[in-house]
């Protein structure tokens, strides 16, 4: 079953374009890649998607919902999240507080919890709240095997540590479809090996991931299916072992030899 889709989706900046007519489509509950060189339209069609960019044209389908153009606060309370390329965290923030964070958002989702409503609440009530919030981000930090850090300031954690916050300030929102932009950039091995096993965790809790990333070892062992794109534009999908075959894939990475006919 699909959970998300996107319908001839295109994004143009100044004449430029940067995603050109592209069907995407990921299924549920299950890890989906999206690789290509740099400056293929990845991360713009992530952007696309999350509502931190509006497409030019195009729709996008998410959980039977037209979300095309909505804001991103409304597609994260709808059950999207994600991680950006460059760490995003609180560094001056506790880790606890950090994955606080997430959980209040998902918090203000419901009605009830609006600000007005917040502020006329009695202490009782918003003290008991704010210590539910907390053990329910020390179970994330337990999930990402982190408790011991709880009360470290999050800028002082290890590199792979600070990536793998991010992604538990991400859950903590309790989405549906998970995106991770470049979740392995700037891991060493055993970090990039940790991550692997984070992501099948995941999958396991029946979120459904879809992830950027250059390394090749992690995308083909840990995704079900992998779309490339070049130059803004979809040129293969399909299977890791598939995709691994496809000419044009290693057209796109390698380039063709120099005394090859074109």
């Amino acid at each position: 079953m699909r959970i998300l889709e996107t319908e001839h989706l295109t994004r143009e900046f100044g004449g430029v374009i940067a995603v050109n007519d592209v069907d995407f489509h990921v299924e549920q509950g299950l890890v989906t890649g999206l690789i290509g060189p740099n400056g293929a339209g990845k991360t713009t069609l992530f952007n696309q998607i999350t509502g931190v960019d509006k497409p030019s044209a195009g729709r996008i389908i998410f959980d039977g919902k037209d979300i095309t153009g909505l804001p991103a606060w409304k597609i994260s309370r709808l059950g999207i999240a994600r991680t950006f390329q460059n760490i995003r965290l609180y560094k001056e923030l506790t880790v606890v507080e950090n994955v606080m964070m997430g959980l209040h958002f998902k918090v203000g989702a419901d009605p009830f919890h609006h600000r007005f409503q917040q502020a006329v609440k009695s202490y009782l009530f918003a003290s008991r709240e704010n210590r539910e919030v907390y053990h329910r981000a020390m179970e994330w930090l337990s999930f990402f095997e982190m408790a011991d850090h709880a009360q470290d300031f999050a800028g002082s954690l290890p590199y792979g540590k600070q990536r793998e916050l991010e992604i538990a300030r991400a859950l903590a929102s309790e989405p549906k479809l998970l995106f991770l932009d470049e979740p392995a950039a700037g891991m060493n091995p055993a970090e990039t090996a940790h991550l692997m096993e984070v992501v099948g965790k995941i999958r396991s809790l029946g979120v459904t991931v879809v992830l950027i990333e250059h390394d090749m070892k992690l995308v083909m062992n840990i995704c079900d299916s992998i779309t490339v794109l070049n130059f803004g534009m979809k040129i293969a999908e399909g299977t890791p072992n598939e995709i691994k075959q496809d000419k044009g894939v290693i057209e796109a990475y390698l380039g063709r030899e120099e005394d090859e006919e074109v």
